[in-house]
């Protein structure tokens, strides 16, 4: 059995306790590495075998260094609002999110549903920050 599914199978168990990520795809950020954009500076591709559950999603990363970075402290890399679209949850929305269409602002990780909405967000991240973080977590019981 693969770590992947092994991890997979476990991610049901997990999710009833930990608040949602989303996952779609099977992992979180549809399994690009969240690390890599902060280190990088772009979207990339996590592989199956270097994988971690966290907050009932599985998280894949690139190197086993990012990994290890990311399970020192999730949180510092973990995106915002549970991976959903920032500017969707400006609007008291849920959207999924384009791994490909992303900021990084005041050193936190911000995913955005499409190219469009990006930049929609990108015309006051401030406030869109502010409106999307008082609806959140609250509108995953709408």
């Amino acid at each position: 059995m693969s770590v992947l599914t092994a991890l997979l199978l476990l991610t049901g168990v997990a999710r009833a306790e930990m608040p949602v990520f989303h996952a779609s795809k099977g992992a979180a950020i549809s399994g690009y590495d969240t690390v890599a954009y902060f280190t990088v500076g772009k979207a990339v591709r996590g592989k199956p075998d270097i994988a971690v559950m966290w907050k009932g999603a599985v998280w894949l990363f690139s190197t086993r260094k990012n990994r290890e970075t990311f399970e020192a402290n999730p949180r510092a890399y973990a995106p915002q609002f549970g991976g959903y679209c920032a500017y969707a949850m400006s609007k008291g929305q849920i959207l999924g999110a384009n791994p490909e269409a992303w900021r990084i602002v005041d050193g936190k990780l911000y995913l955005i549903h499409s190219f469009t909405y990006m930049k929609l967000w990108a015309v006051d991240p401030p406030q869109n920050i502010v409106l999307a973080g008082a609806n959140w977590p609250g509108v995953l019981r709408q």
